[in-house]
């Protein structure tokens, strides 16, 4: 491919999307990756696509909202272009409420929900009942909400790849062209779009004289048991998510000190003990994996979107921390509009120029 409208940078969640919603729009299109699709947090085991709780409402909720609508549809156009599955599927989750006052809180986020989700999905209440794949509850009540999907990061990530191969576009992972170098002509990379996570952030940083943000580590697990499509579980901070193979991913950990970014130790062994602890029914469950990386987290605490300050024709999709999964079909279809065809919708959270940088 010689000449391109889109060269996006990293072949992480954001970037593949990016570029698949370009793609679709007929662009043509390169990803170019230096390590490996997925080599960062993208590439984890998780995959939760979980709401913000319905209160103390803004744009980055709303934005997350329609997001989470979204994406089922989003998806499934991915699996019929690629010929191939991403684990999607919208079970549900379920939390247990600690005490009463938690109670008439999550009954006041279920009268939020009923306003802000728009009749789309429910956060609404439910009696425990001691079922096997279910948390315990000292209160005796749930809050069941039906707005939680889960996906298969590494498939989903495939997928996006053979979707956009089958649009013509290109990713291209190792030594690729220097697109950047004086002789090249600018129209061989068209636009350019930097979804390069951790790394990208520390390049930001440096071009705006102070911190952007950086990476937080995470570990999570991967158990053999077959679930079904039982609803996620959110037990003090903990997800445990089944998935269609057979497993359950649980996760994850929030480190922002560690020796070795993708090296697991003794606090995924607590996590897996409290997994136990929460769901007893995956006590001997087999451990077939054990995750660890960093994942991109903006000093603003939201993604990071827009015009690369100074570059022209040069953009920035990163900060996905947690939820980029979650925020990616939107993200996508935002970046696209804004790259292809001039249109901003991006909210002004999570705009580049509204980085409130950290001094360095």
């Amino acid at each position: 491919m010689a000449r391109v409208d889109l060269t996006v940078r990293g072949a992480g969640i954001l970037g593949l999307s990016v570029a698949w919603a370009a793609a679709r729009r007929g662009a043509r299109v390169q990803v170019i990756e230096s390590v490996a699709v997925g080599a960062g947090a993208s590439g984890g085991v998780v995959g939760a696509l979980a709401p913000h709780v319905p209160e103390q409402w803004n744009g980055k909720k709303a934005f997350q909202l329609d997001s989470l609508l979204m994406a089922e549809g989003w998806w499934r156009q991915v699996e019929a272009a690629s010929g191939l599955s991403v684990g999607y599927a919208r079970t549900g989750r379920l939390q247990p409420l600690s005490d009463a006052e938690a109670v008439v809180q999550a009954r006041m986020r279920a009268e939020g929900a009923a306003t802000l989700w728009r009749g789309m999905a429910e956060w609404r209440l439910v009696p425990a009942m001691g079922a096997a794949w279910e948390p315990a509850s000292a209160s005796g009540w749930l809050v069941q909400d039906t707005l939680t999907a889960r996906i298969n990061p590494r498939r989903a990530l495939a997928a996006l790849v053979g979707a956009i191969r089958s649009r013509g576009g290109e990713v291209i992972v190792g030594d690729a062209p220097d697109l950047d170098a004086p002789d090249r002509d600018a129209s061989d990379r068209g636009a350019v779009v930097w979804a390069t996570g951790v790394a990208g952030l520390a390049d930001l940083s440096a071009a705006l004289g102070g911190s952007a943000g950086g990476g937080i580590k995470g570990q999570a697990l991967v158990l053999a048991h077959d679930a079904g499509m039982a609803p996620q579980l959110f037990v003090d901070g903990l997800h445990i998510v089944p998935h269609g193979d057979g497993t359950v991913a649980v996760g994850s950990t929030s480190e922002n000190r560690w020796e070795v970014a993708d090296s697991t130790d003794a606090q995924l062994d607590m996590l897996h003990q409290r997994a136990v602890a929460a769901l007893p029914v995956l006590r001997g469950a087999a451990v077939l994996e054990r995750w660890a990386g960093l994942r991109p987290r903006a000093a603003s605490r939201a993604p990071v979107l827009g015009p690369w300050p100074g570059r022209a024709g040069q953009f920035i999709a990163n900060g996905g921390f947690k939820i980029g999964f979650g925020m990616a079909p939107k993200i996508a279809e935002v970046m696209a509009d804004l790259v292809l065809d001039g249109r901003d919708g991006i909210p002004d959270d999570f705009r580049v120029d509204m980085l409130r940088v950290r001094p360095a």
